[in-house]
């Protein structure tokens, strides 16, 4: 299996597409799928099904993924421990990141533009998981860095830094019977809808369990803190989120604070595994993630 064929299947199993793919690899479609039949040739089976104009990993292809992830990651950890830069001189190769919904999309954008611009030979990868599959995936190799939301900071068989403590905030929409009133408890919140994402996420299932005592707690599910917020906003019910996810939708009036404290502090952590010689391309993204925390934390910050 040639390393080149690797890093265009790892492409298509992570956005899906051919076209994609393609567009972000700089090669023409054709190309890609020429090489993808060229790895099941090689295999002797398919990796992907065609469902019209979509694709999904076959049940091999779904095997070979986390093998080629490692494949992929120990040529980029070889590179840097022989030369520590590309051929370029520049710090080149891909870093395989966990992260959750509400840390890629409201703290690692300039992150990700850093390195788009500055460190091109540098390909990140987000896997969308949350903590104990983040977890799992960097102890057992498959990710390079992982990205935390948790109330722990110690994690069995990992390194990990606290980037940051991340506030959490109960939001209603504007004309939700609770917003306006003060000195909230645990019961007013119980008897209210409830919204939320998915069970796994670290606030949600922390929420859950706070609210637990007062009866067994009903959530209707968005899936996406996006699609949460849409639904709090139209008074569906309460949420729980994080703070930083809903700046904008507080300052137009679009989304209330509601006057509850969570009696549980969530922090904003970066791991990897335990004893992992991390390739030069990764300490960079670690010492930029531990920059761009403290120039978020610093005064003046947005």
């Amino acid at each position: 299996m040639e390393l080149k064929l690797l890093v265009t299947f790892e492409k298509v199993a992570t956005v899906l597409s051919f076209t994609r793919a393609a567009a972000e690899l700089s090669y023409a479609q054709s190309s890609v799928t020429a090489q993808i039949r060229s790895l099941e040739t090689d295999l002797g089976t398919e990796l992907f099904e065609r469902l019209g104009s979509r694709i999904c990993l076959t049940e091999a292809g779904k095997r070979l993924l986390p093998y080629a992830c490692q494949i992929i990651a120990l040529h980029g950890e070889a590179r840097a421990a022989v030369t520590g830069r590309g051929g370029s001189g520049e710090p080149s190769g891909m870093i395989m990141i966990g992260t959750m919904e509400s840390l890629t999309s409201y703290r690692l954008p300039p992150l990700l533009e850093l390195f788009h611009h500055r460190y091109p030979g540098v390909r990140l990868s987000l896997r969308p998981t949350l903590g104990d599959a983040t977890r799992r995936a960097l102890r057992e190799g498959t990710y390079d860095i992982g990205l935390l939301m948790e109330p722990d900071t110690a994690h069995e068989g990992l390194d990990s830094e606290v980037l940051c403590e991340e506030p959490l905030i109960l939001v209603s929409g504007p004309a939700h019977p609770l917003a306006g009133r003060t000195r909230l408890t645990t019961a007013d919140l119980a008897a209210a809808a409830l919204v939320g994402t998915e069970p796994g996420c670290p606030y949600r299932d922390l929420f859950e369990a706070e609210l637990r005592p007062c009866g067994p707690p009903v959530f209707t599910e968005y899936g996406t803190i996006e699609a949460t917020k849409r639904g709090v906003a139209a008074g569906l019910g309460i949420a729980l989120l994080p703070r930083i996810a809903v700046g904008t939708e507080l300052a137009s009036g679009e989304l209330m604070a509601l006057d509850w404290e969570p009696p549980f502090t969530l922090f904003t952590q970066i791991a990897w595994r335990r004893g992992k010689r991390l390739p030069a391309q990764v300490l960079l993204f670690v010492e930029q993630a531990r920059r761009l925390a403290r120039e978020q934390a610093s005064p003046g910050s947005p």
